[in-house]
């Protein structure tokens, strides 16, 4: 056990702690067993070492952080590491990358049942199954799904102005006032593009020159390593999962021609249907429909983009298509604030959100033809600061989380 604190002291002693995540209000860390799913990358091990250094004492062995890719499961088992631990009188403990841990569903419930004093945090992949036959973690863990970094956090890190979030119905309902309150402190299209580009993962802030190389390691190591071991991904298909994504940042935003991408990846249409899942679940991609009640998982999409915006900068072999990057910034910052995004159809705007509103992107230009006759319907432009009407600046957006 000295060993672990001495390595969790060490964790804690490099984590930064000048900016915190608002999504560390969001989890409700009294609860006995919690999971922080999120892509690789988005912040998970340096949120729950600073929520460890702002509620537990320096040297207070109550409370261990460890990672399940360490030497020690080599030889342990993580009930060995409960017992122990509570031996030695902890009572809260952290533990990353789960999903490296074979058969850890198990092992977590059997803590779980064991010792009732223990407050237990896992994290891990965004491919994380909850919903375990043999052990039924659902009934006694709550799962947490971290997003990137949306606009606003960025703006707050890159700046030092902190906007507090807004809800969509406020934005929505006065959205010339939020844009004037926020243009009172800074100047918000001045960031926005490099934002779009670069900004979404938090370690842009660690090394911004290698960052599209980052974000393309992240990738690789999805596809090569967590889809391979998580979801059966075929060793022989990996590169073609690749060409896909390029060939997925590089389509203009309109609907999937499911046949044609087939054709060009060189998979058969049921295994690309099924890939599409595997992604979507990975954050590498979303499958937008246009009723999401009635869609299953291996019937084709309506439309697809990218999880988010800086994804397409790194994949794309070229500069990315204008369109796509404002449609795909903008379903990532709702999807990621808890709202439904449905696909709108050519006929009835870009989206749907929760059912009932409808939301046109485009640029400063983009007016109401296509959804003049359509009730509660709004403009979503870029390259605009001012709200006019219902014309709202797409950067606003970015202000939900």
């Amino acid at each position: 056990m000295n060993t672990l604190f001495e390595r969790h002291n060490q964790y804690l002693e490099a984590v930064p702690m000048t900016y915190f995540r608002d999504f560390i209000r969001r989890i409700d860390w009294s609860l006995r067993l919690i999971a922080i799913k999120g892509a690789k990358g988005v912040g998970k091990s340096t949120m729950m070492l600073q929520y460890i250094k702002t509620h537990f004492a320096p040297d207070d062995q109550h409370v261990l952080y460890c990672s399940a890719d360490t030497g020690f499961f080599a030889s342990h088992s993580l009930v060995e590491l409960a017992d122990r631990f509570c031996a030695w009188g902890g009572t809260h403990l952290f533990i990353d990358e789960i999903h490296k841990y074979n058969n850890w569903s198990s092992e977590i419930k059997e803590i779980y049942d064991l010792h009732k004093d223990l407050h237990l945090v896992i994290s891990g992949s965004s491919l994380l199954q909850i919903n375990d036959g043999h052990s039924d973690l659902s009934r006694r863990m709550v799962e947490y799904e971290m997003p990137g970094l949306s606009f606003r956090e960025y703006l707050w890190f890159v700046s030092g102005i902190k906007i507090n979030p807004i809800s969509l119905q406020k934005l929505l309902a006065k959205p010339n006032e939020f844009c004037r309150k926020v243009k009172s402190v800074c100047h918000p299209l001045e960031h926005f593009h490099h934002y779009l580009s670069s900004g979404y993962y938090p370690f842009y802030f660690e090394s911004p020159k290698v960052y599209p190389i980052q974000v393309e390691s992240v990738v690789n190591y999805i596809i090569d390593v967590e889809l391979t071991q998580y979801r059966n991904l075929e060793l022989s298909n990996t590169r073609k999962i690749r060409k896909l994504l390029q060939l997925i940042s590089q389509m203009v935003p309109y609907e999937v021609n499911v046949s044609k991408l087939s054709k060009d990846v060189g998979l058969q249409r049921l295994t690309l249907l099924r890939y599409f899942k595997n992604l979507e679940e990975a954050s590498l991609i979303r499958r937008l429909i246009a009723d999401v009640d009635n869609f299953g998982n291996l019937q084709k999409p309506d439309k697809i983009l990218l999880d988010n915006s800086n994804l397409l900068y790194a994949l794309s072999s070229s500069t990315p298509q204008i369109g796509t990057v404002r449609e795909t910034f903008f379903c990532n910052q709702l999807s990621a604030a808890g709202h439904i995004v449905e696909y709108g159809g050519l006929q009835n705007g870009d989206f749907r959100i929760d059912k009932d509103i409808i939301i046109e992107v485009g640029g400063a230009d983009k007016g109401f033809e296509q959804v003049k006759n359509v009730e509660n319907a709004y403009v979503a432009a870029d390259e605009i600061d001012i709200a006019t009407y219902r014309k709202i600046p797409l950067w606003a957006f970015g202000f939900l989380y």
